[in-house]
């Protein structure tokens, strides 16, 4: 494994992460512009940018871009986030130099034509009305609104309908061109690819890309809080959190083995509590985001309406007992989880290419995975009994979908 990073004369960073046994490349342009970078007249600009960025040209029709992929196997997509967008494609390792200057193109040239504009702005509408219309999706953004109550980390990253029909051509352009540069970009390959050879095809490609960016960054305030909303639903859908850690926290990796042991597989503790044993939900998993200045820990749950009842005082329970203990078999099963999920993600390019991307937007460099893996091997009971304490001393988040009589048995997740 060969990982190595340039930076340009204009401050975009250059990732090669090389793999000798393989005959295809990822390739991607990451940008440290999302949905915490919007303001509030124009949430979800950067996810309707994303889309737009694949309509069109001033060389390329939105056809063309879809038919030049194709004809070579390859395949190009892009997603938002609330601290980055991504836009990426992988295909034959002779094909990079395709992949690069249609990355270039739609990120350079897009025409932002007011035609397509109004047709992908219906699409984005009919994509937020399908997220309203999936209880347990939707259930996360009430969770974030409630976490982050008016402010950008809160916000969705889809927008609302009424924002996101409002943007105009004008607007994207604006927003584009100011996120959109040198210092805020990262290019990352991985795969069958030299790295002079990448440098190049970067350097000719976004060498004339303006240096400073004017990105706006508020930073994330967690405040927690309480949504709950009747909906006509089978199922009640649960989201209970707290206040997380940032990136750098000393005990980032002891929130991961937390996280692990108490949601994460069929081993966890509740999954075998509240599945396995009593048959109170099929589906129930805790999951820690890190962002660079703050964070959230969150338990799901999908459970009857009339399980309730039976169901808090579980989850009650185990989050007060892994405060108070966790056995070293189950350090040793997280630590094996967290390397195995590492090591494998080592085995495809797509990974490991967003993997060096990330790596460098947050830390500021490309992490080895000896030292990934020190880390996670200095994970300790004592160490995730703390971060247990941390984390669940603080205010609570919750959201709920469902029936009333089954919102109101949450209360007590709140004390």
């Amino acid at each position: 494994m060969s990982v190595q990073v340039t930076t340009l004369a204009n401050g975009l960073r250059v990732v090669t992460d090389t793999m000798d046994s393989v005959e295809t490349v990822a390739v991607g342009i990451w940008v440290a512009a999302g949905t915490r970078h919007e303001t509030a007249d124009v949430n979800g600009i950067s996810h309707l940018l994303e889309h737009m960025a694949f309509k069109g040209t001033q060389r390329r029709t939105a056809q063309l871009i879809a038919e030049e992929m194709d004809n070579v196997g390859g395949q190009l997509n892009a997603y938002t986030s609330r601290d980055h967008t991504a836009y990426y494609a992988k295909m034959l390792k002779e094909d990079l130099g395709l992949a690069v200057d249609i990355l270039a193109d739609i990120l350079l040239n897009s025409t932002m034509d007011e035609e397509e504009l109004a047709r992908e702005q219906h699409v984005v509408v009919q994509e937020i009305n399908q997220a309203d219309d999936t209880p347990d999706d939707i259930i996360f953004d009430h969770f974030q609104a409630a976490a982050f109550p008016e402010q950008p980390m809160g916000w969705p990253v889809l927008g609302r309908e009424d924002l996101v029909r409002g943007v105009t051509s004008q607007r994207l352009r604006t927003y584009m061109s100011s996120n959109y540069a040198a210092d805020n970009m990262v290019a990352s390959a991985s795969g069958a690819v030299d790295h002079g050879a990448f440098v190049r095809l970067i350097e000719n490609a976004f060498g004339n890309l303006p240096r400073r960016s004017a990105v706006s960054e508020v930073a994330g305030r967690y405040q927690g809080g309480d949504f709950r909303q009747e909906r006509d639903l089978e199922q009640i859908h649960v989201v209970l959190g707290f206040g997380g850690l940032p990136h750098g926290d000393p005990d980032f990796y002891n929130l991961g083995a937390l996280s692990t042991l108490l949601g994460e597989g069929m081993s966890s503790r509740l999954f075998q509590e509240i599945r396995e044993k009593r048959g109170l939900a099929y589906s129930v998993f805790s999951t820690s985001q890190s962002f660079s200045d703050t964070g959230l820990f969150s338990i799901y749950m999908g459970t009857g309406q009339s399980d309730v009842q039976k169901l808090v005082p579980v989850l009650r329970a185990e989050i007060e007992k892994v405060q108070a203990k966790v056995s070293e078999d189950e350090v040793k099963r997280a630590r094996a989880q967290i390397k195995a999920g590492l090591l494998m993600s080592l085995e495809s390019p797509g990974s490991r290419c967003a993997q060096s991307a990330r790596q460098i937007m947050v830390y500021g460099r490309p992490l080895t995975v000896a030292e990934i893996i020190a880390k996670v091997d200095a994970v300790n009971a004592d160490g995730i009994c703390r971060v247990a304490q941390r984390i669940f001393s603080g205010k609570p988040t919750l959201a709920a979908l469902g029936e009333g009589k089954s919102l109101d048995g949450l209360q007590s997740l709140l004390n």
